[in-house]
């Protein structure tokens, strides 16, 4: 007895018991991971979420090796994701995380309570 491939498919996959994103909420993480996407992006993500004050786009320079230009591009494809926030003081701007961005990027990835 040989059985077709959608019943084979049926007897051997269980359903996938977490909740679905919405259609929403997947983009709106797409954009997290479009901006994430780049090594230097993640660097700066890793040194906002060490430093416990907000730092000035000055102090990128140094540890990513890059201009000032081009660290500003980067930060500010991580503050059109919503990943950081930005703050004026005088000419120079500071930059910090948000953690509630953050939030949103583990939870739809169910870090903490997968089964796996």
């Amino acid at each position: 007895m040989s059985t077709t491939p959608l019943a084979a498919a049926t007897t051997c996959c269980a359903p996938l018991g977490a909740p679905s994103l919405s259609d929403d909420q997947a983009e709106a993480t797409a954009r997290l991971f479009r901006a994430l996407a780049d090594p230097n992006r993640v660097k700066i993500v890793n040194l906002l979420a060490t430093s416990p004050d907000p730092v000035c786009v000055c102090e990128f320079t140094g540890p990513l090796g890059l201009s000032q230009p081009t660290v500003s591009h980067h930060l500010k494809k991580l503050v059109q994701a919503g990943l950081l926030e930005r703050e004026q003081r005088g000419t120079w701007a500071y930059y910090s995380l948000r953690p509630d961005a953050l939030g949103g990027l583990a939870a739809a990835l169910d870090l903490g309570g997968g089964t796996r």
